[in-house]
């Protein structure tokens, strides 16, 4: 894919008409074929050759070439006058003002500069902007012959204690980099790594210390680190209290209101936490604050994270017994048009785990029929555990519809792709349990039996129920609702249930 369709492809349907129009207003010629072009290319079935012969009515390359290049920059003008428009206008403002001030030095006119700049440089600190405070400090020490001469090492300190924040949040944004791409190793190309280890020496080698936040966003991006941990380990409940403990210190930031997309991050990761951790009433009480932090701001984040806490949402209403909003809430939110992909088809895989523990194998195998892509492309886009998690639940609904070729295949499948991987990162139970559900496949009637629920209790290491991964749980009670004859949503609620008995 070209950089021009690659940009076009992000395009929203709204934006796909505002590019429309935007073309419009700055084509000055009536034949200009930029339009054309555009609405070609989002035919990705068309070649090269074929959009030229329709432009053109030969292959006038020389000519297409220059139309694409011209149509390239319009997407880039497009996209920036956009995100312009609609990025905060803090930065914006402070701009002005600085330039305005510098301006007002150039002509003498040095009361009413630093006027503007004392204006600039409290707005600067209330929303924690280094870098453009570094840019009023500079001025102001460069003009400070103008001042009082007490003035100027009041400037000179200011400016060295807005360095020390700025290389602060830097190493911090070092640090974070760095534990995200070991993230993407770990999760995206299945290379296993001690991430503890790693977090605490890259920690220790910038310096850092996780009781010391200076901003909203350095306190969100320490907390996305010790999240990440968790996500990786599926622990979740060594890292509540410190999620707590510091979104208490985020409550009492007087700027918060001023950095809403941070705010907004740091409730997801608590209920998410709180939801892995079974503790579904307090993980709601988040989900509503953060949904509150959505809508204001005149809904400026709304669309970024909307289907994240429908997701979240979804799942809780899952596991407290209430499967039909669950399932009305997933469904609505499949529908929804978006960018963020991983959370989309996060949210179509739970979709088919709620439909699965309602007994509707059919729909359930509907949605996974919308998986058409292959598995190293679903890998790409939301990691290799979430591509064992879809092929274990597809091997279960075509074993519950009777599929058996199918059955046979896929398990075969798995068996190839994935099991050296789930030995070298020390999974061994997910190829315990397959190996269950595939003796129940050979051979329903066995899971009744006392041999079969002994070998199942001796065969699995247990972690506390406290501890134990939610989405581990419900794979579980699949073979456990065979065992006992009982539908599979009452005991996944049983067993959870279970779980919050031994929390409490």
């Amino acid at each position: 894919m070209t950089d021009l369709n690659s940009l076009i492809s992000t395009f929203s349907n709204e934006e796909q008409q505002q590019f429309i129009t935007f073309l419009e207003k700055k084509n000055k010629r009536s034949d200009t074929k930029n339009i054309q072009l555009y609405k070609l290319l989002q035919d990705k079935d068309l070649d090269t050759f074929t959009i030229c012969n329709t432009l053109y009515g030969s292959q006038k390359k020389g000519a297409y070439h220059a139309l694409r290049k011209r149509l390239y920059q319009s997407v880039i003008d497009f996209i920036a006058n956009k995100h312009l428009a609609d990025e905060s206008t803090v930065e914006m403002q402070l701009i002005k003002l600085l330039i305005t001030a510098r301006a007002c030095l150039t002509k003498k006119q040095y009361k009413t500069a630093y006027k503007l700049l004392a204006k600039a440089e409290t707005i600067a600190i209330e929303h924690a902007l280094f870098s453009i405070l570094n840019e009023i400090y500079h001025t102001k020490i460069q003009y400070s012959y103008s001042q009082p001469q007490d003035k100027l090492e009041h400037y000179i300190t200011a400016f060295k204690n807005n360095q020390h924040n700025a290389y602060t949040e830097d190493q911090l944004n070092i640090v974070y980099a760095k534990i995200r791409q070991t993230l993407n190793n770990i999760n995206y190309k299945g290379v296993v790594l001690d991430l503890e280890t790693l977090l605490n020496n890259t920690l220790e080698e910038h310096n850092i210390n996780l009781e010391n936040a200076i901003t909203f966003k350095a306190l969100y991006q320490i907390i996305s680190i010790v999240s990440l941990s968790a996500f990786v380990t599926n622990d979740y409940y060594k890292i509540e209290s410190f999620l707590l403990k510091h979104y208490t210190t985020l409550k009492s930031y007087k700027n918060r209101e001023k950095q809403t997309y941070y705010h907004i991050q740091i409730l997801y990761m608590i209920a998410n936490t709180l939801f892995r951790n079974k503790k579904f009433d307090e993980a709601s009480q988040y989900l509503n604050a953060m949904e509150i932090q959505l809508k204001s701001n005149q809904k400026k984040h709304f669309n970024t994270f909307i289907l994240k806490h429908n997701l979240l949402k979804g799942l809780t209403f899952n596991y407290t017994n209430q499967q039909t909003e669950a399932i009305a809430l997933l469904e609505k939110s499949t529908r929804l048009k978006h960018q963020d992909i991983e959370s989309q088809l996060d949210i179509h895989l739970c979709l088919i785990m709620t439909h699965v523990q309602h007994d509707d194998y059919k729909k359930a195998n509907q949605v996974m029929a919308t998986f058409y892509h292959t598995d190293a492309y679903y890998e790409t886009k939301a990691g290799k555990e979430w591509v064992i998690k879809k092929n274990l639940i597809d091997i279960i609904i075509q074993i519950e519809l009777e599929h058996i070729d199918l059955v046979d295949s896929r398990l075969r499948s798995f068996k190839r792709q994935y099991y050296s991987y789930l030995k070298q990162i020390n999974q061994n139970r997910v190829i315990t349990y397959l190996s269950f559900v595939e003796l129940y496949f050979k051979d329903p009637n066995i899971v009744t039996t006392t041999t079969f629920k002994a070998r199942i209790e001796s065969a699995f290491i247990w972690v506390d129920a406290q501890q134990e991964d939610i989405f581990v749980m419900s794979f579980y009670a699949w073979l456990k609702s065979k065992m006992e004859n009982k539908p599979l949503y009452t005991i996944t609620l049983e067993l959870i249930e279970m779980a919050k008995t031994n929390v409490n």
